[in-house]
């Protein structure tokens, strides 16, 4: 065992399976998404964690010689903390582990606010490369229903500051969020979303509620209605068809999909609609519900 004092659960993004994760702060400063369960449990409130744990931490693994080779900042949004005491936990990854490849974090819109463009391009030189953005939809109507506190237009800022930075964005898209009312609206402005932004990397994964959507139907008036399998391919077809995206990284792979699709946006663009048209006419093999998850 490696001495990491988790508060559990962690979450990461799945592109950091093999990376080390640096828990910066436990649970999420916003923590009022009602689609998002992940911060819930009481030993979750928001708290950032002490430097000198952190320090700790990283020493006793360099003293250990545990292999590193990319960070990932944990937890919800690591990006609230201040710059300052961002560049003090950069600067502790430069002292025990100089030849780190990336280091990367979960960013809300909102944690980027009150940071400038220098300020960003300041921790990019540190080593902080990439952020991962977790957007959900470019709809403003589905954004207030969920609660996300953000807009299309606060998502482009950040987008677009972390673009100016030097810094990649990874961005995900929740299919399904708006349910069958909002479900076209919700996939054509998430698509001119990532169209003004042109992300690095865009992921989309299905939304589901583990415990029940109870929290979630609350401002729907109970009136929700979760898409089905042809449901989601359709909304899936429609973000496809909208986006113009020049070099894009695209996956659709997380458990929580039916139809893994992967490839770059624009170029495979017609080969994964032709994979979604497969999904809609039943060609293709999907995953069984028990393979599904978060």
């Amino acid at each position: 065992m490696y001495p990491l004092d988790y508060i559990d659960p962690v979450f990461r993004p799945p592109s950091e399976a093999r990376s080390l994760i640096l828990q910066v702060t436990n649970g999420c400063s916003w923590n009022k998404c009602t689609f998002c369960e992940m911060y819930t449990q009481e030993q979750k409130r928001f708290r950032p964690q002490p430097v000198e744990a952190l320090e700790e931490q990283l020493r006793s693994l360099s003293s250990a010689g545990y292999p590193v080779r990319r960070i990932f900042l944990a937890d919800g949004d690591a990006m609230t903390l201040s710059t300052r005491r961002l560049k003090e936990i950069l600067q502790l990854i430069q002292r025990y582990y100089p030849n780190v490849q990336r280091v990367s974090s979960y960013c809300l819109p909102r944690n980027l606010k009150k940071k400038t463009v220098e300020e960003l391009a300041e921790l990019r030189e540190m080593g902080l490369s990439l952020m991962y953005v977790g957007c959900e939809s470019g709809d403003d109507e589905v954004l207030q229903l969920v609660e996300k506190g953000e807009s299309f237009e606060s998502s482009l800022q950040a987008l677009e500051k972390i673009k100016a930075a030097g810094m990649k964005s990874s961005v995900m898209i929740l299919n399904g969020l708006g349910g069958e009312a909002l479900s076209e609206q919700h996939a054509l402005n998430s698509a001119r979303l990532m169209n003004a932004a042109q992300p690095d990397y865009l992921s989309t994964l299905v939304v589901s509620f583990p415990t029940g959507d109870e929290r979630y139907q609350k401002n729907f008036k109970g009136q929700f209605q979760p898409l089905s399998q042809t449901g989601l391919f359709t909304e899936m077809k429609t973000l496809l068809t909208t986006l113009e995206l020049e070099q894009t990284i695209f996956r659709s792979d997380h458990a929580s999909n039916y139809l893994v699709l992967k490839g770059v946006l624009g170029k495979d663009k017609s080969a994964m609609l032709a994979q979604v048209d497969m999904a809609l006419e039943g060609r293709i093999a999907l995953r069984q519900e028990w393979q599904r998850g978060l």
